[in-house]
């Protein structure tokens, strides 16, 4: 699957580790894999939406932008 587009090097590589709310390096190779998993479950997800959106019509530009507006407005509930 190729890579999203991105300014900086894609989340989970060396020159752009996960990082903890302190800043330190996340390096348990079961909780990576556990985000990537989410990742790509997550970007399946948002594609099977898009495709959907853009089939019946809609603007893609837009949905995207909807899309990231959900995203930002999401909050994970506990305290960092």
């Amino acid at each position: 699957m190729p890579q999203p587009k991105s300014l900086s090097a894609p989340y989970g590589t060396p020159q752009n580790p996960w990082r903890a709310p302190d800043g330190s390096i996340i390096a348990c190779t079961e909780k990576l894999k556990v985000m990537q998993e989410n990742l790509a479950e997550l970007r399946q997800c948002a594609l099977d939406a898009l495709q959907d959106a853009v089939l019946m019509g809609y603007d893609e530009t837009q949905v995207k932008a909807a899309f990231q507006a959900e995203i930002a407005a999401i909050s994970s509930g506990y305290e960092a």
